[in-house]
């Protein structure tokens, strides 16, 4: 519910962990227990991440008048900002690995990279359409579009997508997003969608078959953004085929992320799910984030309260409703281990595991606030 005029609610969870571990460059990678492993340096994969949280729970922040939090979160959204502006290349694509001594390590672009990053600059483009903040993510996201049509691997794309769909969703519908920006989205991304929607529709047509409804031969990592980008295709450029695949997708992959209990067990990275066999081990708390953001644009798109309850599973799993019945987060200062083997949790708690259990906990909070049809929630 929204606050009572003049009252102040705070945030339902800690951001003490992320401060930890971001110092004045950006968000450290990895962490050994809760101490920033400062010789792993950066990613940008987790610079994007963490803006995206702050997005996220920035507008909580603002609904529930936390005016202490949403200070906290706008800085920190700062520093990722200037970070995915310092590691943006002319031709659009973001550097990835950076070392703890500000250098670049040698790689090869990331399609995954340029998608995540993509979708976490839409989605602070359309956090304050006046602040100085939107325009410098506008102007990342813009140029990172550049690389959008050499992307060539499916979470690139399912990324991509998604960024595109809730950009013209928001262009068409927001006066208050600044013109040259707007008229740049109107004019470019529905092409661009429908290029980037297609390539994940030949992907699910070249792999699926009775009893695999899937993208890939082998269900690996991430997978939730496939039904998810597909949902949020449809709600901006309705299709009959992409809103079926997200509904067959994502029930595929509920139940493969099903325990026989009924709790979430994510597809575990040793050894992933195929025609023949589901991995239990080791289990990635992004896992969940991903099946997490899939439910709730399934929701949003269909209505259909199976979803809502899968939502509710993923974020129960954090806090012990899983295979070893042990919490992975810490509600104290908002961290999170970073997997669950057959032994325990990974003790270690670093940037991407904590982003997953933060933006699973503001996407639960949203769709029980029922702030689905609300422009100013549409970021997931």
């Amino acid at each position: 519910m929204r606050a009572a005029a003049g009252a102040s609610h705070p945030l339902p969870v800690k951001l003490t962990h992320l401060r930890r571990l971001t110092d004045d460059t950006g968000i450290i990678e990895h962490g050994i227990g809760k101490i920033p492993r400062r010789k792993e340096g950066y990613s940008t994969d987790d610079n994007a991440r963490a803006l995206w949280a702050c997005v996220e729970w920035g507008k909580i922040a603002r609904r529930g008048r936390d005016a202490e939090a949403a200070e906290q979160l706008a800085r920190l959204s700062d520093t990722y900002l200037a970070f995915l502006a310092w590691v943006q290349k002319e031709d659009g694509h973001f550097h990835n690995n950076v070392a703890y001594n500000r250098r670049w390590e040698e790689e090869e672009p990331s399609d995954d990279c340029l998608g995540r990053t993509l979708w976490s600059t839409a989605t602070a483009a359309l956090w304050d359409p006046d602040g100085d903040r939107s325009r410098i993510a506008q102007h990342l996201c813009r140029t990172g579009f550049r690389a959008a049509d050499r992307l060539r691997h499916p979470r690139g794309i399912a990324f991509a997508l998604s960024a595109a769909s809730l950009l013209v969703r928001e262009a068409e519908a927001n006066p208050r997003l600044e013109s040259s920006f707007r008229d740049w989205v109107l004019r470019n991304l529905p092409a661009a969608a429908g290029r980037l929607g297609k390539a994940l529709l030949l992907w699910y047509r070249h792999h699926s078959g009775p009893g695999w409804r899937w993208f890939e031969e082998i269900m690996t990592y991430s997978n939730g953004v496939f039904p998810w980008a597909l949902f949020q295709w449809h709600r901006t450029f309705p299709s009959r085929e992409a809103e079926q695949i997200a509904r067959e997708s994502l029930d595929f992959l509920i139940d493969k992320m099903t325990s026989p209990e009924g709790f979430i067990r994510p597809v575990g990275n040793r050894g992933w799910c195929t025609r023949k066999k589901n991995s239990q081990w080791d289990q990635q708390p992004v896992e969940v984030l991903k099946l997490a953001m899939a439910c709730e644009q399934g929701l949003a798109s269909t209505g259909d309260a199976v979803y809502r309850a899968v939502l509710e599973k993923c974020r129960a799993w954090f806090h012990g409703d899983n295979d070893l019945r042990v919490p992975m987060a810490d509600p104290s200062d908002g961290s999170c281990c970073d997997g669950l083997t057959e032994g325990g949790p990974n003790r270690n708690r670093g940037a991407e595991s904590t982003l997953a259990y933060l933006l699973t906990e503001a996407i639960f909070h949203k769709t029980r606030e029922g702030k689905h049809h609300e422009r100013d929630d549409e970021t997931c």
